[in-house]
């Protein structure tokens, strides 16, 4: 049994980096609101950080150079959701080369880290766990803060029903 795709777990980001976009769009001061997670120093810092992960991993994956992460967008909501369609534009590319190998192992440098070595398959596992990671965070971050984000984010609402 496979117990996730690629396909969707992406389906699964792209349906909570949606809910985000939304509620971002409809309550634009939520993005100044005060964030310690990924020492982005607000919530827009912190979707920053995820949206250039995201494009920095898509662009190693496809062996690009990486954009330099204080170039990726800061902003409001849309110019986070082009950063984020950009890198899922990048990663929907590989997968559907038939030729891609995702057992390769791929060299590269991060921010913090230092020089790391993981199969292709690790990097694309890590970027999409990596944003599900963080919109949990924020979540949590802004029902803390009275905002409450208002569409199930877990995973079993992607396909489950109520009986």
């Amino acid at each position: 049994m496979t117990a996730l795709t690629a396909e969707e777990l992406m389906a699964w980001v792209d349906r909570t980096h949606e809910g985000w976009r939304g509620l971002l769009a409809a309550q634009p001061e939520v993005l100044l609101l005060p964030c310690d997670v990924a020492g982005g120093g607000s919530v827009a810092g912190l979707l920053q950080h995820v949206v250039a992960v995201e494009l920095r991993y898509a662009e190693r994956l496809h062996g690009r150079a990486v954009s330099p992460y204080e170039q990726v967008a800061n902003g409001s909501a849309e110019e986070l959701h082009r950063t984020h369609e950009q890198a899922f534009g990048l990663l929907r590319g590989l997968l559907a080369e038939q030729e891609t190998d995702w057992e390769e192992t791929i060299e590269f440098e991060t921010r913090t880290g230092g020089r790391w070595r993981a199969t292709r398959r690790a990097v694309l596992v890590h970027l999409l766990m990596h944003s599900v990671r963080h919109y949990a965070q924020l979540a949590t971050m802004v029902r803390q803060q009275g905002v409450k984000p208002g569409w199930p984010m877990d995973y079993l609402f992607m396909q489950g029903r109520p009986v």
